[in-house]
C-alpha cells in the first residue's frame, strides 16, 4: 500500500492495483502548486465531508477518470445527480470493494458543499488491503467513537488532522491515536491556512515523547506500508 500526501486532507492510495483520491483540495491550495490534478490516476474518490476544501477537484478527477465516489448517501446523491459514478455509504456500515473492504465510520463535524447544498454527516474511512489497515478520521473533534475501531481492526497506520482550530490539535490526535492503538500517525489538514499552522518539530516531539511516532509529508511525498 503506498499512501502519497496531495497537501492539506488530499491523499492519493495505491492498493490492490487501484488508485484512491481521499478528499481531493489540490487546485485551490497554493501549497500543492506543483500537483497537476490531470496526471493524477483514480478508480474511486474517497470523500470524507462535503466542505469545499475537501471537495473542490472532485468533479474534475472523476469526470477525466470516470473514478467512482464513495462517500455518505447525501454526497453520493449529489454527485450522481450530476451523472457521475457513486457508491453511497453510511456510519457503520461497510462494503468490499476490488481493492479492499472500506468501513464509513464517525467523526464529529459539519458537512455542507460550497453551494449550500446538505452534505450529510461528516465521517472517516477504516481501510483494510493488502494486509495493511489504515484509518482515515476526515476532519474531526477527539471522539469516543474511536475506541471502536481497535474492537474490529487493527491498524498499521492513522491518519489524523493535527491543525486545531477547526479539528484535533496534536495532543488531541495524541489521545486518538490511544483510541483506535496505533502508534504510526500520519499527521494532515495543517498549514493550508492561517488558522491551522503548526510547529513541526513540536508537534513530533510531542509524539514522539509519548513513544509514537508523527509523519508529516512533504506535499507529492509517499510512504509505502
Amino acid at each position: 500500500m503506498k499512501i502519497t500526501f496531495y497537501g492539506h486532507a488530499s491523499l492519493g492510495i495505491e492498493v490492490g492495483g487501484k488508485h484512491i483520491i481521499v478528499d481531493p483540495f489540490i487546485t485551490g491550495n497554493p501549497l500543492a502548486s506543483a500537483i497537476d490534478i490531470n496526471t493524477l490516476k483514480a478508480d474511486y474518490i474517497l470523500l470524507t465531508h462535503a466542505h469545499g476544501d475537501h471537495v473542490l477537484d472532485v468533479e474534475a478527477i472523476a469526470k477525466r477518470t470516470n473514478a467512482t465516489i464513495v462517500s455518505n448517501a447525501e454526497i453520493t446523491s449529489y454527485y450522481a445527480q450530476r451523472e457521475f459514478k457513486a457508491h453511497p455509504m453510511n456510519h457503520g456500515g461497510s462494503w468490499q470493494f476490488d481493492f479492499g473492504k472500506v468501513k464509513y465510520v464517525n467523526a464529529i463535524h459539519s458537512s455542507s458543499f460550497p453551494d449550500g447544498s446538505y452534505g450529510g454527516n461528516p465521517g472517516g474511512f477504516v481501510i483494510e488491503g493488502e494486509h495493511k489497515n489504515i484509518y482515515i478520521a476526515g476532519d474531526t473533534a477527539l471522539t469516543m467513537d474511536m475506541k471502536l475501531i481497535p474492537l474490529r481492526t487493527k491498524l498499521d497506520l492513522a491518519i489524523l488532522p493535527i491543525g486545531n482550530n477547526f479539528t484535533m490539535d496534536v495532543e488531541d490526535a495524541i489521545i486518538a491515536s490511544d483510541f483506535v492503538e496505533c502508534d504510526k500517525i500520519l499527521g494532515y489538514h495543517f498549514d493550508t491556512f492561517g488558522y491551522i499552522e503548526i510547529d513541526h518539530e513540536e508537534s513530533i516531539r510531542k509524539f514522539f515523547d509519548k513513544g509514537k511516532d508523527l509523519m508529516l509529508l512533504e506535499i507529492g511525498e509517499s510512504i509505502e506500508l
